[in-house]
């Protein structure tokens, strides 16, 4: 069974409550965009509050609907089953089912009462902007704290509902009908009638009413057991504070409090279902208490606690094994259950978040793999295959051959779809039925900036993209079979911000109907609504109801005057936001809207077809929820009010007449509803407070008593579906089996949906354009001036045949047979002899580099020619050169490892008996820079040229770059490919050079000082050898030693500390090299004068070097003595030859010593 919710937000706004979307719930995949009502097929859905999921019974979608803003909502399963979550972080439409911490709730708040305020939950972080996101896959939704707020409404007893004869909605537009004594208009006046009231009992959560959230589940299936969580959720905290748990045995009528038997100071969190057992439960605690789970096997009567080492942020139920589960911790670690949570083992680290996925049968080879997304560095990522159990390096498979873009996997119906960006271009790939990976081929100048995809049911792909000159819409795109091939299906789709920042696409698929959808377009800046019956290929505006709820007639004439509906739920409390249909009742929709020439959020009205869309009739005036009641039999709408309310309307034809009744004696603040799943036995309950400080009060509806049968088949009518009088949809006649406007009885669990169908002729309209054809005016396919119809046969060889496009291809899912058929489908030609064009080569990375000593994977691509007889020859540029004897033997690319350093030029050359084709590119292989060391004279003549050089480790490293700022200057620096430059220094004093080095993406700096002086001597220092001993060859350490061997000379000799520089050099052994400098007080101007001192001191200092005087205490017990070297840099002259050869000795000395 399965049952229905109604979220009512913020019916009193001083009970901000949500209903958690207690479920087992499925996920897509970011992308992220989501769009309305996709049928789901197959979709498995969780069961409680708001949502519930019956596999058995309703195989398509949701059987719950949850409303999160005061727009009219109804109450049809379709509607949410049918909404298309299209996000890469929605998980509403994903083939599995998922669950998350962030949940739709119930939530009341114990403010006072504010008719405009709004209550709000949390909702889970979105990845990155995804790039590729899924919905609409089978099975799997992700549950999510929605925003709530309501419109403040009038009275509850002054609506307009007209009460109207059956068969009036099939009279032409604009006609005339008599009016007979049965046609009565209840308008709030009038004599006062005896009041109807339902069957219904209430029962008080006693002890709660401080608690401001709760999680229901209603089991179905024959079963009348109802679970109930309710919390305190402490906003301040962001954690749950205190919960209670609640069981009725007896469809809601009482209810047991369990908080003894999980026991009494347990904090529950959430509350999940397996979605293949409805008898297994599984309850988190709250994780800032204690991290546990508390499982039952009996509809839970009966708990065991089993404690946890993580912190689980969601949950992934199998399909089809009730006891495997996957859960998500918030380390990023991937764990797997095959106990229904009792035991846990990690299956894989640093996993995406929402990026992980079941296996499908019938399509992976094993019932147990996971489809995950890997994290690799912050923009990269890899797509992993990996068994459930036995998720080792040995065992994971990896699909596709290269990294991909983070948060991009999608997993979906039988398609795989990754990102892939390569110079800032995002290039997307797909793998339908598990095979290799091919681009997507949208028509050349889309250029998206997004792109998401909607759905891939019926063995296609459907995506929305947003374009290089699109900014708020996005267009739809519909794929071939194999979802490689993309054509225009609608522009300018409105689209729209979801609650966790994704985007909303405004498309709705109604249920039950296959091939008809709804979409708002944007066209001029006004928003219209738009149908289609048959995928896409033609759509049309709606046709506004004949007359208004008052009977009078309404003047709208289309193409300037048409109906509008709101595809979404809407951010803003004030406006419209749903729309509802469901696979029990092909045919009837409900929706909110407006009627003009464009879609607007005032004076919004409900409006209701019953003859999938083809003429509507308005139903209220203001705004409601609606509920369908026994499989679509019976319709319940209930107001949006912020006042408390005791009525609820019921209709049971269609939504021509409505009947009032009470289901409480005390007004009641409303804060939610829920319908038993499958509506069988016709229960529902109604929770809500009578003021703002009580207890949850939870109304139990038996809705049995106000039918006096069960239908027979003399209830029954045909219903012929057609667009505008054309019954020929999708290539077939319809016809279908629905409940007669007058007949009032309970279809009951044993009714079914019945359709027959006829085939009818193919024709024009059963055709749309095929891959690189674009529609005219007139309504003919011809080539778009990017395209080149021969390049479709690429795949061919040479004696086979290809099936040449005429232009059009069926649309997918059409069952027409014969008619124009053979004009429009693709004629089968022999396969034409070509020479290769179109050769491509790049690198499985995308990139233009290669890290020395490692592999480096290069693909190769043919876009035309016979690739079977095409050889491939490919040249590394490092000598090697290997050749293949056609394509399709290095799909999966071509391997290298380059020994060297340096630019290659790579070749690929494509030959066969017509010609040939090559393709190069040049590749960077490089290693990592480690350190760099700037070469440099410590003193220099001043205007004498010096030879300042860049010393990198490894001495080879690639393509490098040298950044020079010399001297004192702000001017801007000296680029150079070489590392070393010359340069003068025209001012005596100290001067800065900078040199950093860039090499790929690592960047290394070093800095010198240098004193420029008109004279100098220099001579160079040893040590005793204890020295080396202790040098660790550091820059600082040499600075630090340098200062200490100054001191000692200056201590030894006398000379001034001015004229005085000691520096040591780089390398082992041990060397210093000091220098003295003229005394420009004693000097000045005298140029003979300071040599000749300059002299004396470099003798004074060489006599004591010589005598052992100098020496300095290293560190307690090393004495270190500084002796004169025997290499001698000789004695510095003014003269350029003389400095040149000194500091060529010096640089060749410090090399060797770096050495």
């Amino acid at each position: 069974m399965e049952s229905e919710v109604i979220f009512r937000p913020k019916w009193h706004s001083a009970f901000r409550l949500f209903i958690f979307m207690m479920f087992c719930s499925f996920r897509v995949a970011k992308a992220e965009i989501t769009c309305r009502s996709c049928q789901p097929g197959n979709k498995w859905r969780s069961q409680e509050l708001l949502l519930k999921f019956d596999t058995s019974e309703y195989p398509t979608g949701l059987k719950r609907e949850v409303y999160g803003d005061g727009a009219v909502r109804s109450a049809a399963a379709g509607a949410e089953s049918r909404r298309l979550r299209c996000a890469a972080g929605s998980a509403e439409c994903a083939p599995d089912i998922r669950v998350e911490s962030a949940e739709q709730k119930l939530q009341r708040s114990a403010e006072k009462q504010d008719a405009g305020g709004s209550g709000g939950g949390g909702g889970e972080s979105k990845f990155a902007k995804t790039k590729v996101s899924n919905v609409q896959t089978s099975g799997e939704q992700k549950t999510r704290a929605g925003t709530t707020r309501c419109r403040r409404s009038s009275d509850e007893d002054h609506g307009d509902v007209q009460s109207r004869e059956p068969g009036e909605d099939a009279r032409p537009a604009g006609g005339r009908r008599r009016v007979t004594r049965s046609d009565s208009r209840w308008r709030g006046a009038g004599p006062r009638q005896e009041e109807q009231k339902l069957n219904s009992s209430t029962f008080a959560l006693t002890g709660d009413s401080s608690h401001n959230q709760a999680m229901v589940h209603w089991s179905g299936h024959n079963s009348s057991v109802i679970l109930m969580l309710t919390k305190l959720f402490d906003f301040n905290l962001n954690s749950v504070t205190e919960s209670s748990l609640w069981r009725s045995t007896d469809y809601g009528a009482t209810y047991q409090k369990l908080n003894d038997k999980v026991g009494s100071k347990t904090i529950l969190s959430y509350l999940y279902v397996s979605p293949n057992n409805k008898r297994k439960i599984m309850l988190l605690t709250d994780p800032e208490v204690e991290s546990s789970l508390l499982i039952s096997s009996d509809e839970g009567a009966t708990y065991q606690k089993y404690r946890l080492s993580f912190y689980i942020l969601s949950l992934l139920f199998h399909p089809e094994q009730e006891d495997w589960i996957l859960a998500y911790s918030h380390d990023q670690k991937l764990y797997s259950s095959v106990e229904f949570g009792r035991r846990w083992q990690v299956v894989h680290e640093r996993v995406a978040p929402n990026r992980f996925y079941w296996s499908k049968m019938g399509l992976d080879k094993e019932p147990g793999l996971i489809h995950l997304e890997a994290s690799v560095s912050e923009g990269q990522a890899l797509y992993v295959t990996c068994k459930l159990q036995n998720c080792t390096d040995a065992n994971k498979g990896k699909p596709f051959p290269g990294y991909i873009d983070p948060n991009s996997l999608v997993v979906q119906d039988e398609y795989v779809f990754v990102q892939v960006s390569t110079a800032g271009r995002p290039i997307y790939y797909v793998s339908a039925k598990r095979d290799v990976f091919t681009p997507m081929k949208l028509p050349k100048y889309t250029l998206p900036k997004d792109l998401h995809v909607i759905s891939t049911d019926e063995n296609r792909v459907v995506a929305a993209v947003q374009e290089w000159n699109q900014n708020e819409t996005y267009n739809l795109y519909v794929s071939d079979t194999s979802g490689v091939y993309y054509t225009l299906a609608l522009e300018n789709v409105v689209s729209s911000m979801g609650h966790e920042g994704n985007v909303m696409v405004d498309l709705y698929e109604v249920a039950g109907i296959k091939g008809m959808f709804l979409a708002n377009k944007k066209t001029d800046n006004q928003v219209k609504t738009h149908i289609t019956y048959n995928r896409g290929r033609d759509w049309s505006l709606l046709q506004a109801p004949s007359k208004d709820l008052k009977g009078n007639s309404i003047h709208c004439v289309l193409p300037y005057c048409s109906l509008h509906l709101h595809l979404h739920v809407s951010a803003n409390p004030y406006t419209s936001g749903n729309i509802a249909s469901r696979d029990t009742a092909p045919g009837i929709i409900v929706a909110s809207g407006s009627i003009g020439s464009e879609l607007t959020s005032s004076n919004v009205s409900v409006f209701v077809a019953s003859d999938a869309g083809n003429t509507w009739r308005q139903i209220f005036n203001e705004e409601y929820a609606l509920l369908y009641l026994d499989q679509g039999g019976a319709l319940v709408a209930i107001r949006h009010t912020p006042l408390p309310i005791r009525h609820l309307w019921l209709s049971f034809d269609e939504g021509r007449q409505w009947n009032k009744y009470s289901f409480t004696n005390t007004p009641l603040f409303v804060d939610g509803v829920l319908g038993e799943p499958g509506e069988e036995t016709l229960i529902m309950t109604i929770f809500g407070h009578v003021s703002h400080r009580s207890e949850w009060q939870l109304v139990k509806i038996d809705f049995r008593s106000i039918f006096n049968r069960r239908c027979t088949e003399a209830d029954y009518q045909t219903w012929h579906l057609h667009n505008q009088g054309e019954p020929c949809l999708m290539g077939v006649k319809r016809i279908y089996r629905k409940l007669k406007p007058t007949s009032r009885c309970v279809m009951g669990k044993t009714y079914s949906v019945s359709m027959t169908s006829g085939p009818c002729d193919c024709t024009e309209a059963d055709f749309e354009c095929d891959y690189g054809y674009e529609r005219r005016t007139n309504g003919k396919c011809t080539p778009a001036f990017w395209f080149h119809p021969s390049t479709m046969s690429r795949s061919c060889t040479t004696g086979m045949t290809f099936l040449n496009s005429t232009g059009y291809r069926k649309v997918v899912s059409n069952n027409c047979t014969a008619g124009v058929s053979v004009q429009y489908k693709a004629k089968r030609e022999q396969c034409p002899i070509q020479a290769p064009k179109g050769l491509h080569l790049v690198t499985k990375e995308g990139t233009l580099t290669a890290t020395l000593g490692t592999n480096i994977t290069f693909l190769v691509f043919l876009e035309e020619g016979d690739g079977a007889r095409t050889s491939i020859t490919l040249d590394f540029g490092d000598g090697h050169a290997l050749t293949y004897s056609n394509v399709s033997s290095i799909e999966d690319g071509i391997k290298h490892i380059y020994k060297a350093v340096g630019i290659y030029r790579v070749t690929a050359t494509g030959e066969n008996s017509l010609g040939s084709e090559s393709a190069t590119l040049y590749l960077h292989v490089t290693c990592q820079l480690e350190y760099i060391h700037l070469s440099a004279p410590f003193v220099a003549v001043r205007n004498k040229e010096v030879n300042l050089t860049a010393v990198l480790w490894p001495s080879q490293v690639g393509t490098v770059t040298y950044i020079w700022w010399i001297g004192n200057s702000t001017e801007q620096p000296v680029i150079t490919l070489e590392g070393s430059v010359a340069c003068t220094f025209p001012r005596e004093g100290v001067s800065t050079v900078t040199v950093q080095v860039s090499a790929g993406n690592t960047i290394l700096q070093d800095r010198k000082h240098i004193a420029v002086h008109e004279y100098f001597r220099s001579h160079l220092l040893a040590f005793s050898s204890n020295l080396d001993d202790h040098n660790p060859d550091v820059a600082e350490w040499r600075l630090d030693v340098s200062r200490v061997i100054k001191n000692a000379l200056i201590q030894a000799t006398g000379v001034g500390e001015d004229q005085l520089l000691v520096t040591l050099l780089p390398g082992l052994p041990t060397a210093a090299e000091f220098f003295l400098l003229p005394d420009k007080l004693l000097t000045e101007g005298k140029a003979e004068k300071s040599s000749a001192r300059l002299d004396q001191l470099s003798e004074v200092l060489l006599s004591a070097l010589n005598q052992n005087l100098v020496q300095f205490t290293l560190r307690p017990g090393v004495q270190v003595t500084v002796y004169a070297a025997h290499l001698s840099a000789a004695t510095q002259r003014h003269s350029e030859r003389e400095h040149r050869y000194n500091y060529v000795c010096l640089f060749l000395l410090g090399m060797l010593l770096l050495s």
